[in-house]
Parts: C-alpha cells; sequence; structure tokens
C-alpha cells in the first residue's frame, strides 16, 4: 500500500533514517535490497520502500491468533511508526486515503 510522505518529512527518512526509524520502533530491522524489513508483535513482516520523496510503498504480513493485548500493542507502535515516517497522523492519513478512494486513484 502507498502512503504519503508530508512535504519536508524526506529528510528523516533518506540514507539510513528509515531504518533506523524501524529499529526504534520495532526492535530490529534489516536491509534487503531497497528494502527495510521488519516485524513486530502481531505483525509477521513488514516490508518498507521509499518510491519517491512524496511516497513510500509498504506491506504487511499479520498473524490473526494473537492474543488482543499484543495486537492493542502491535496498533499503537505501527501508528506511532507511520506518523513518524509519514509525517501525518492517523486522521490525516484517513482523509488523504478516502480522497485518493473517491478521485479512483487507489
Amino acid at each position: 500500500m502507498d502512503y504519503d510522505i508530508k512535504k519536508g518529512n524526506y529528510g528523516n527518512i533518506e540514507g539510513d533514517g528509515l531504518r533506523s526509524m524501524m529499529e526504534l520502533a520495532f526492535g530490529s530491522a534489516k536491509m534487503e535490497g531497497d528494502t527495510c524489513v521488519s516485524s513486530y508483535g502481531a505483525m509477521t513482516r513488514i516490508e518498507v520502500k521509499i518510491k519517491s520523496k512524496t511516497s513510500l510503498d509498504i506491506n504487511t504480513v499479520s498473524d490473526k491468533n494473537v492474543s488482543v493485548d499484543i495486537a492493542t500493542e502491535t496498533i499503537k507502535r505501527w501508528n506511532a511508526f507511520l506518523e513518524e515516517v509519514t509525517g501525518f497522523n492517523s486522521k490525516e492519513r484517513r482523509n488523504r486515503l478516502q480522497k485518493k478512494a473517491k478521485e479512483g486513484k487507489l
């Protein structure tokens, strides 16, 4: 799924910044080519690739058989990570996705 990057936020993730942010959020991260890969809690695989200065490509694989506590903590960490790398909070990301859906760009 594509996520927009807020203007001016690209500088925080370029170079080794994205991997550092993933390590901070999820405990570990490694590079597989140009994709940063990690895992945490209910998410068994998190793949993040910088497409451009304005866009990230993010794919996840989730384990649906985890406890509610693990799922809740995973969601909190995930939202904090997305806000850090995109510069948009969850409400702003939702509004941008809704706008793209209405325009048929998804």
